[in-house]
């Protein structure tokens, strides 16, 4: 009999082990990203004369959106139609090369997580931007996975804290401010009601205009769990989810929207990721 609940309990005392040991290495790698590696090689692409070309570049290293990603790929390539876009998708850095990248108009981090880029393709990103590319970064290229001050400056304006846990999905109303560029209003409702995961950041974004907020004292925007307690406040009720600015002579949009598949069904989401895309070639 002793034996056997020795055998129970040095079972039970095992799993909690692996538990704690799996829990570790994912909140590992949620906030800096595992396994990390970078691809060099340039890849072969024939740009197409008179077209503007988007980059769309989903590689994650930290936490991976997968089914907002293969969600997204078709209605970028229906604006590319649309439009007349040209519009390259990877998860590969090596396209990160100043040769390629000044072929772009705008690269898009379509939920890139957790670093992405070696050291030199940061630097060639930077200079892209300020010289006059355009940046555009969906839900999760806003976590804190990144470790980048010059992306988290220039792309965010404020850090990331954690995002609403239970209940994880909410709905709630999405409001276009007014005085932002006509551009990126365009064909959007003054509000619309809205599904997500909703990131909460310390602060409010500095040096942006505000495209679109929420109230948050209408959601539940707590992130407490397992023994993370310090988690339980949001952003007041101004609480905003996509914004712009200008860095350098480029441009930089951001929208904490797009957390899963359904996002890409709503086309008031992807009007506004449109919208943005438009503005970036003005």
């Amino acid at each position: 009999m002793k034996k056997a609940v020795k055998i129970i309990l040095w079972s039970v005392l095992g799993l909690v082990l692996i538990l704690g040991a799996g829990g570790s290495v994912f909140f590992y790698k949620i906030q800096y990203g595992f396994p990390v590696s970078y691809e060099t090689e340039k890849p072969a692409i024939e740009f197409p004369v008179g077209k503007p070309a988007m980059l769309v570049f989903s590689k994650a290293t930290a936490f991976r959106h997968g089914e907002s990603i293969e969600a997204s790929k078709p209605v970028f390539r229906e604006m590319a139609r649309r439009n007349g876009w040209f519009v390259y998708e990877t998860e590969e850095g090596g396209v990160f090369n100043p040769e390629q990248l000044k072929q772009f108009n705008v690269v898009i981090f379509n939920n890139s997580t957790g670093p992405v880029l070696n050291g030199e393709q940061q630097q060639t990103l930077e200079q892209y931007v300020e010289a006059g590319g355009a940046l555009v970064g969906i839900h999760g290229a806003g976590d804190n996975s990144h470790q980048w001050p010059w992306y988290e400056a220039s792309l965010l304006g404020t850090q990331f804290s954690h995002h609403s846990i239970n209940p994880h999905l909410q709905t709630t109303d999405v409001h276009v401010e007014t005085r932002v560029d006509s551009t990126l209003s365009r064909s959007l409702p003054s509000t619309w009601a809205h599904e997500d995961e909703w990131y909460v950041f310390f602060n409010q974004p500095k040096g942006v205009k505000v495209v679109s907020y929420i109230n948050g004292e209408k959601i539940i925007p707590t992130g407490n769990m397992l023994w993370i307690n310090d988690k339980n406040f949001g952003m007041g009720k101004y609480h905003p989810t996509a914004w712009y600015r200008s860095v350098g002579q480029g441009k930089t949009f951001y929208t904490s929207m797009g957390h899963d598949a359904g996002v890409w069904q709503d086309t008031h989401f992807v009007q506004l990721v449109e919208n943005a895309l438009r503005w970036t070639l003005e």
